[in-house]
């Protein structure tokens, strides 16, 4: 039995149905795994009665690849994959990227810029009755206007300018899965507007029915297109109001000349909500037509997700804004089924690279006061400081990790995931367990960002006397059991507040590792995160300071060239512009 969903009509044919329900465009090359958010939601979809096929990677400049499924009879679902478009395509300094780890074989130029407009403009063409749903990464970031740091713009929210009928934020299977069920029994889209975790537009006509009805109330009205496209002190305002409304879980509303943008409250999910998801029947593999390897897929082909959410608030991250404040585990019984069943696959080599999150160690943390009204609206979970109403209890995830461990043909258990070094420091015996079980693959991946604690406090980073203090405790539990692993530790350069001076004691202090990074990260603004605000405004993100932003390539290249001087091209580069250096760059060099 073909057990892939379908991607043209012959597949479709041999499921034996004759028409699709719900046809999912997306950016990524079809791998039918939980890592990619097309495979599933399609699984989602199917597991509640519904057909659905996917069109992967279409060529936008060829309409009859849009045809291949024909008309589906609810409505298209178009992401532009895994990362937004403009990610994908270009690197932080708005170069064209070389390769796109989505595509088999690594091939570049699969996936259009703007793709979920590129993509909705054609169905819409083809399909022009067809209703269009929009999710994933790049609808989710872009649902309001937003900064766009590719034009270097203000831009409309993605909504209009895709013509679709509604965008699915966040993490979406239960919201899909709503709005399938309301549009197959003929409900009106007035109907499906309620459904929490969506955004939708009205006109004014509209607007107005649903304040006087009481479909709209207690609302935070943002403000206008007009208004933050022209005042970089209002667009301030609106980055303020948005993260705020957010976590206090509020309807949102920005009018756009006659449209009035609705965001509806966030979906909920639950520890039942990830056991389902994850219990689906997926191929665990790319679609049998490719013949080449997917990077993507070959590094998570024998990973496992724990669970979604992030406690951190850091303003250059979208995870927030994508997958909420909070985390939701899985149950240790759904973890180890899947554990099992990877051990029985094909693929199998014994090693299960990562079990993990966006942290690892946040598996089964939990607030205590979460829920509560008027609970947490104004603070962070984890900044300045952890917040003693975080439960930090790590014996669920170590009990876990032994038990997967203990799995017949599982050799290896690893922890690939980033590591939150201020929560281990908590209990640092789980900074010894993790070492002396062997769960650190000879790496662990830490994210200090900066080693200068007036930019980790723009970033709501941990100050670097955290990070120094977790470095003092791994070395020496490291020396005690005599492992030879290393913490790798992630830096950001030309972050929104760094400055030269601050490139430059980053750069000393990397020398003083005596080994060559190449975790190095060119800052890039993510629309609607702080710190593209940040870098938008020249504000500090949570107030109306001025800061320093580096915003030129050359500005931009300097502060990355400083970091890793070793490199021949970085170094040439430095030494071209020693004077615009201060600093006694031999010292560097050297």
């Amino acid at each position: 039995m073909f057990n892939f969903l379908p991607v043209n009509l012959d597949e479709v044919r041999r499921k034996g149905w004759d028409e699709l329900d719900v046809i999912i465009v997306t950016g990524d090359a079809y791998v039918d795994h939980p890592s990619f958010g097309s495979s599933v939601i399609g699984r989602v979809l199917e597991y509640h009665g519904f057909k659905v096929g996917i069109i992967p990677q279409p060529d936008w400049r060829d309409k009859n690849s849009f045809k291949i499924l024909g008309r589906p009879r609810l409505f298209f679902g178009i992401t532009s994959g895994s990362v937004d478009s403009m990610v994908a395509n270009c690197t932080p300094n708005k170069l064209r990227r070389k390769e796109d780890a989505y595509t088999p074989s690594g091939t570049y130029g699969k996936r259009p810029d703007r793709a979920v407009i590129v993509y909705a403009n054609v169905v819409h063409e083809l399909y022009p009755d067809v209703p269009i749903v929009l999710g994933g990464l790049e609808a989710s970031l872009r649902r309001f206007s937003h900064y766009d740091y590719w034009d270097d713009k203000i831009r409309h929210s993605i909504l209009l300018d895709s013509r679709a009928k509604i965008i699915v934020y966040g993490m979406g299977e239960k919201q899909v899965v709503e709005i399938a069920k309301l549009l197959a029994k003929g409900k009106s889209w007035h109907d499906i507007y309620i459904v929490p975790g969506i955004l939708y537009s009205l006109s004014e006509k509209e607007f107005k029915e649903f304040v006087e009805k009481g479909i709209l109330k207690d609302y935070v009205m943002l403000p206008s297109f007009e208004e933050v496209s022209q005042d970089k002190d209002r667009y301030h305002d609106f980055n303020r109001m948005l993260l705020n409304g957010m976590k206090k879980r509020k309807t949102l509303i920005q009018r756009d000349g006659k449209r009035y943008i609705v965001q509806n409250p966030p979906m909920e999910y639950s520890e039942k909500d990830l056991d389902l998801i994850y219990s689906l029947p997926f191929q665990r593999l790319p679609h049998p037509s490719y013949k080449e390897k997917i990077p993507a897929f070959e590094t998570v082909k024998t990973s496992i997700i724990s669970h979604r959410g992030c406690f951190g608030s850091c303003t250059f991250c979208s995870l927030n804004l994508h997958q909420g404040w909070q985390v939701i585990s899985r149950s240790e019984d759904s973890i180890l089924k899947e554990a099992y069943n990877l051990s029985q696959h094909k693929i199998f080599n014994g090693t299960i690279s990562d079990v993990g999150g966006p942290t690892a160690n946040m598996y089964s943390l939990r607030c205590k006061v979460y829920g509560i009204p008027g609970s947490c609206t104004n603070r962070d979970c984890l900044f300045p400081e952890i917040c003693p109403s975080l439960v930090v209890d790590f014996s669920p995830q170590l009990r876990l990790l032994k038990k997967i461990k203990d799995i017949p043909k599982i050799k290896h258990v690893f922890i690939a995931s980033g590591i939150r070094y201020d929560l281990a420091l908590k209990d640092t015996d789980y900074i010894r367990e993790i070492i002396k079980e062997g769960y650190i693959g000879g790496h662990m991946s830490v994210a200090p960002e900066h080693v200068k604690n007036n930019v980790l406090e723009i970033m709501k980073k941990p100050k670097f006397e955290v990070y120094e203090s977790f470095i003092a405790v791994f070395e020496g539990i490291k020396r005690k059991l005599k492992k030879e692993i290393y913490a790798i530790p992630y830096f950001i350069s030309s972050h929104p507040g760094a400055t030269l001076k601050d490139a430059w004691d980053l750069a000393i202090y990397v020398k003083g590792l005596g080994h060559y990074l190449e975790q190095i990260q060119d800052y890039t603004p993510l629309p609607l995160t702080p710190a593209s605000c940040a870098f938008y405004t020249e504000y500090h993100p949570d107030r109306k300071e001025k800061i320093y932003v580096a915003k030129t390539y050359e500005e931009r290249r300097l502060q990355r060239a400083l970091v890793q001087y070793r490199d021949r091209k970085n170094r040439e580069f430095i030494l071209k512009n020693k004077n615009k250096i201060p600093f006694p760059i031999d010292k560097l060099l050297k």
